[in-house]
């Protein structure tokens, strides 16, 4: 009896061992391959969320029938879309082309047109459209006010003074690289405390200045969360709230998106990275910045603030000039990453794969996810960028 109560303890010892490692590397089990792409389509079934509720009319995305017959090169090679998605892991691929569905493929095994996927940094430039709301209603007065001015508690920390469109260009001057391989940088930390029940707050407040404000980008998820915390204390609604009054029921949205929220109460959504939605209405999103901010005959987002998205020539944030915390072909403004060249198209870029290319002269919005087996892949972005270029390319050729 002795041995096999003894065995039991140490039996129920061990597993409470692994529960707590389990705990506090959740964010690490969650993302792996090929376990990410189960938790990049059941994020609700994880974390606790907040909806941003679709409107009661679907604004529709006819199909145009045909192939899609394009390839890209890459590394020396002609490739087709099969094996771009073969290589960088898609899990669903949605084009439009004059508001049109001209291809959608669902190659995840949890994938599908009803599926909500995991969007991560998408989420920034969904941020970004609603301060571009918010000021446009007055609810934020100028970008050039500090975020202190809406966020009291920052006073003090190293975000006292940075300005809103600091924050928005990832020019605030505080944290470190954002690396997910250094496990204590900031972008580890954050994570750890939004999933692991510990203060986002804490973790903000108490990260340190590394260059002066408005002068060098740095990409930063804590600049956004900040955005996100103005927006709220600017409008009294929490982000799922605001989205879904002023964006996500004008848009014609087919289904509810919703943020997955921090376990700590009080709970908060990650205005950085916890928006989940489908591809179709991802889409649309793409499509209303496509048009200037308008869609199915109604301002939504303002057109000053589309253009600001392309890029405004500052020259911290040109194409090629952001420095070691981004790749050469990518510009930022305004939480968008914006790729220069005569049509100057720009997209929005999530860890492990998202992406959200808009390309208004040649009338195409693309969206694709993917599960990525690590957050960030230099190769994966340089031939998912090439790939959305040649699909942009041949259908503008095509209809010219």
């Amino acid at each position: 009896m002795r041995n096999v109560a003894g065995g039991w303890l140490l039996g129920a010892a061990a597993a409470g061992a692994g529960a707590v490692w389990l705990w506090r590397h959740q964010g690490a089990v969650m993302t792996r391959r090929p376990v990410n792409e189960w938790t990049f389509t059941h994020m609700n079934l994880l974390m606790p969320t907040e909806d941003v509720r679709r409107g009661e009319e679907v604004f529709p995305l006819s199909r145009r029938p045909g192939h899609l017959p394009v390839t890209y090169v890459f590394e020396g090679r002609e490739r087709s879309l099969a094996e771009l998605h073969a290589r960088t892991n898609t899990t669903s691929f949605v084009v439009l082309h004059g508001g049109e569905i001209v291809h959608e493929s669902y190659p995840g095994r949890f994938a599908g047109d009803d599926v909500r996927f995991q969007m991560f940094s998408v989420t920034k430039s969904v941020t970004s459209m609603l301060i571009g709301i918010a000021l446009d209603e007055g609810a934020i007065k100028e970008v050039t006010e500090p975020a202190t001015a809406y966020c009291g508690g920052l006073v003090g920390s190293a975000f006292d003074g940075v300005t809103i469109e600091q924050l928005l260009d990832m020019s605030s001057g505080v944290g470190d690289l954002e690396i997910y391989t250094v496990r204590d940088s900031l972008i580890n930390r954050f994570e750890q405390a939004a999933t692991g029940g510990g203060s986002l707050h804490d973790v903000i407040t108490a990260a340190e200045r590394s260059t002066e404000a408005g002068t060098q980008f740095n990409y930063s998820t804590i600049d956004t969360q900040v955005l996100g915390w103005v927006l709220e204390a600017a409008t009294g609604r929490s982000l799922a709230q605001y989205a879904t009054e002023r964006l996500w029921s004008r848009i014609g949205a087919e289904h509810d998106a919703y943020y997955w929220l921090t376990r700590k109460h009080p709970r908060t959504a990650i205005g950085g990275g916890s928006l989940n939605a489908t591809a179709r209405d991802m889409a649309r999103l793409g499509l209303l910045m496509s048009r200037g901010g308008e869609l199915n005959g109604q301002r939504i987002v303002p057109e000053e603030w589309v253009a600001r998205s392309r890029g405004r020539g500052v020259p911290h944030l040109d194409v090629g000039a952001l420095g070691p915390s981004s790749y050469p072909h990518y510009g930022y403004s305004n939480q968008w990453w914006t790729l220069g060249g005569e049509r100057r198209p720009f997209t929005a870029v999530g860890i492990h794969g998202q992406y959200l290319y808009v390309d208004p002269e040649a009338d195409v919005v693309i969206v694709k996810t993917s599960a990525w087996p690590t957050a960030d892949d230099a190769s994966r972005d340089a031939e998912s960028v090439t790939a959305l270029r040649a699909v942009a390319d041949h259908l503008q050729e095509i209809h010219r």
